[in-house]
């Protein structure tokens, strides 16, 4: 199976690369580097790397879970400063923002695509001690060409999704060999173990928990000031990374309650910020007063929405917020956000009824009574003009999520204990 991958992966990729391209000019971003993803470096970026040899090789795929493996890149390395660390982002927003934060003396580079000529590239000017993979990224050549060079391999933070673990069993003659290559996996939950040995029975694989329970905002963090938009003695509704059809849905929600209650504005931050056309549309045909993040145009205050179509803000957004209505749980979408951001800003959460990708934190929230989740979206307007009118409401919902999230903070120090103790053991 291995074998024959190898040999159609280029074709199929040759298939999806004209969406690729439409991408990478849509998605904001660093892009001048991209050109590593097909491991072509510049000469700087060659010498930068050749001198991290033998540094841990760290893989994340965008936004998210790029911020969850910073956060463990910076504990990692204060507590091994003698350790040498690289990582690596598949999206352009994920490389702007690794860029950005990384902690000093850590090269940033795209992943390459995963074919062999590509990967061994990376490998021959790395030569990495390790290469440790974020969630659910797991490309066959990545793995098994690391392995041969004689890294050891870790998967952290894993699940396994509802949707996923059907193609993982129906496969398993593929995926079984990659996943016992690794030599330790990390999961989030009891759950994502069961699945994974129901796909490969010998893969090594220990419960860690989830770390994004341990990304505790910075004490000073700052939110953004929606004064210039908004006017004064407002109540900020925050649609947090929506997916269509959402929007239209608490649009209407918002048109409806602002009948009542005047002061509501909304702001929404779409998952993706390249549907930042698509949604000016709607806007546009809603007749609201509204404003987009990335216009060059000062707003002409005060607004009724603003669209944040923009990359790295949304954690300052929810800051900002009063009620957050946590995207690509409504109008049919059922998979979930991360729902622990706003929980540990104490914010007050409203959901639909499923949550399939981040069931462990939706269940510790609603076992706290930290979030409102809807039967449907029928009862979206009613919910949202009852806390609009309910500050007492708001406040003891925000505090119980972000109880109920600090409950379950120590994954992060469990993996690294994992992963050192594994490095310092013979292979």
């Amino acid at each position: 199976m291995i074998v024959l991958y190898r040999i159609f992966f280029p074709l199929v990729f040759l298939f999806f690369l004209p969406g690729l391209i439409v991408k990478l000019i849509r998605r904001p971003g660093r892009k001048r580097n991209y050109p590593e993803r097909f491991g072509i470096f510049s000469a700087e970026r060659r010498a930068a790397l050749r001198k991290m040899e033998g540094a841990v090789w760290i893989h994340a795929v965008s936004v998210g879970e790029t911020n969850v493996a910073l956060s463990l890149l910076k504990k990692w390395s204060a507590e091994h400063p003698d350790r040498k660390f690289v990582i690596s982002t598949t999206t352009t927003t994920a490389q702007e923002i690794a860029w950005n934060k990384v902690p000093a003396g850590v090269e940033v580079f795209f992943c390459p695509v995963d074919m062999g000529v590509f990967v061994r590239t990376v490998l021959r000017m790395i030569r990495p001690s390790a290469l440790v993979i974020f969630e659910t990224e797991i490309w066959p050549n990545m793995v098994l060409l690391t392995k041969k060079s004689g890294a050891k391999v870790f998967l952290v933070n894993a699940r396994i999704s509802d949707r996923s673990v059907k193609g993982y069993r129906r496969f398993r003659m593929f995926f079984a060999p990659v996943l016992t290559a690794f030599d330790r996996i990390g999961v989030q939950t009891a759950l994502d173990r069961e699945r994974f040995l129901s796909v490969a029975p010998e893969a090594r694989v220990v419960v860690t928990g989830n770390i994004k329970f341990d990304q505790c905002p910075p004490a000073d963090l700052g939110g953004i000031d929606l004064a210039p938009f908004f006017g004064t003695d407002f109540l900020a509704l925050l649609a947090c990374s929506t997916h269509a059809p959402e929007e239209k849905l608490i649009l209407d929600t918002f048109l409806e309650v602002r009948k009542r209650h005047p002061e509501l504005k909304l702001v929404i931050v779409p998952r993706h910020a390249e549907r930042g056309n698509e949604l000016e549309e709607l806007l546009k045909a809603s007749g609201l007063r509204y404003h987009r993040r990335t216009a060059k145009t000062p707003p002409a205050a005060p607004l009724d929405c603003l669209l944040a179509d923009t990359t790295g803000e949304l954690v300052k957004f929810i800051k900002s917020s009063d009620i957050v209505l946590m995207g690509k749980t409504f109008a049919g979408n059922n998979e979930g956000q991360n729902i622990i951001e706003p929980a540990h800003l104490g914010k007050t959460i409203v959901t639909g009824p499923e949550m399939k990708n981040f069931r462990q934190a939706f269940d510790a929230l609603l076992g706290n009574g930290g979030v409102m989740r809807l039967a449907s979206d029928a009862e979206l307007v009613s919910a949202v003009e009852s806390l609009a009118g309910d500050p007492e409401t708001r406040c003891r919902l925000g505090a119980k999520a972000k109880e109920a999230v600090a409950r379950h903070a120590g994954a992060l120090e469990k993996t690294i204990q994992l992963l050192e103790e594994n490095l310092s053991c013979q292979a």
